[in-house]
């Protein structure tokens, strides 16, 4: 995010496996033949999350590693670390010694748990922190098992939350013109995330709901129905929708009865005006309930696959898939970012970076080394 938005980012990585998502394939963007690199290529999973950074290959396990970063956390606004409490400490990259070096850096730790607290020195990782803090119980179907989220939510909430963090450390910097450390965990940014699940539990003192799968635990009807072919999504969110959702399913008379005339009765016979609601569901296709509902002005929407999702008309009307030219993969198709200014822009300007891409390019041009002292480096194994 922060690189869509024009930011210089400096991706250190471990010289040879380097970062982790590289392997997590397939799928994988194949090399073309022209680029002389053998493998299975840049897994997608790398490729989502990594352009418009440029990729150092050092091993900071070696004093002059250590070094050279020293040198970069010296002229950088903001530095990112994702490592256990403690375990940079060794290596002379903590925050109390980067601190001394550039008293204005904005110091981000991302962690499991955080940087203090009980649980601060467990390794985190998103399904865990899902299923820890309360998100796999309230997801999934009613009468199912918990199940974590499709994607990784926890962790891009947690980038989410640190991102916004340190934009506003970078505006309080440029009124006080002191740096920051960040502690941004899994664990808290999961809390926050529960939002008004949360707030209902603190509130009552009560337990959760469970789980309602698509439905909703306090609106009702707000759930999937299954059609003829597939999945309709209807919102009679209030007593106004609910009268456009009866109609359109051909029960008009359902507005005015006592059973279901306000929200609050509604809920109360849920399973039976939701059963009733699916019987006539079924009888069309997905389609055909697209065409009823079509300009009534009631939330609806089919339920999608990804590959049909990212191929909607509006997908492509809003830019949010585009393609960029790899330079080991030939043409990649990504997934653009969302944020759109009128009189900026956020985009995606380099496609995600190979191993080691700019070694070279970082050392010579952000420390000022030369050809010799680089190749030194590499071939002591320090960098790639």
């Amino acid at each position: 995010m922060l690189g869509d938005l024009g930011a210089e980012v400096i991706k250190v990585e471990h010289p040879v496996r380097g970062d982790d998502t590289r392997a997590w394939g397939p799928p994988f963007a194949k090399y073309t033949p022209e680029s002389g690199l053998e493998g299975p290529g840049e897994s997608a999973y790398y490729l989502s999350v990594n352009r418009n950074k440029k990729s150092l290959a050092l091993s900071f396990q070696d004093p002059a590693g250590v070094e050279i970063l020293h040198k970069l956390a010296k002229e950088s606004d903001v530095l990112v670390e994702n490592y256990l409490p403690g375990s940079l400490k060794k290596y002379g990259l903590d925050y109390d010694t980067i601190r001394e070096l550039n008293p204005n850096l904005i110091y981000v730790s991302i962690t499991g748990y955080g940087q203090t607290g009980p649980d601060s020195h467990r390794a985190g990782y998103d399904v865990m922190v899902e299923a820890e803090y309360g998100l796999m119980h309230i997801t999934g179907s009613r009468v199912g098992p918990p199940v974590k989220v499709g994607v990784a939510i926890t962790d891009l909430t947690t980038g989410l939350y640190a991102c916004n963090q340190v934009l506003g450390a970078i505006i309080r910097r440029g009124k006080t013109l002191k740096g920051d450390r960040i502690d941004v965990s899994l664990s808290d940014a999961q809390t926050a995330s529960l939002s008004n699940i949360a707030s209902s539990c603190l509130i009552s003192g009560e337990r959760d709901s469970g789980r309602w799968g698509t439905a909703h635990p306090s609106i009702v009807p707000y759930r999937a129905f299954k059609t003829k072919d597939g999945d309709i999504l209807l919102g009679g969110g209030n007593d106004r929708l609910f009268g456009i959702l009866s109609e359109g399913v051909g029960h008009p008379e359902w507005k005015v009865d006592p059973k279901f005339v306000t929200n609050a009765q509604r809920v109360a016979n849920r399973e039976e005006l939701e059963e009733r609601i699916e019987k006539i569901t079924r009888q069309k296709t997905t389609d055909e309930w697209l065409a009823v509902f079509a300009g009534k002005g009631m939330p609806y929407a089919p339920i999608n696959d990804v590959q049909t999702a990212l191929n909607l008309p509006h997908t492509l009307a809003r830019n949010m898939v585009i393609e960029m030219e790899h330079p080991a993969c030939g043409t990649i198709k990504m997934v653009n970012t969302p944020m759109k200014f009128t009189n900026s822009k956020a985009d995606a300007r380099t496609p995600p970076p190979l191993l080691g891409q700019h070694t070279d390019e970082v050392l010579r041009e952000e420390l000022g080394m030369t050809a010799e002292e680089i190749q030194a480096l590499r071939e002591k194994g320090v960098i790639r």
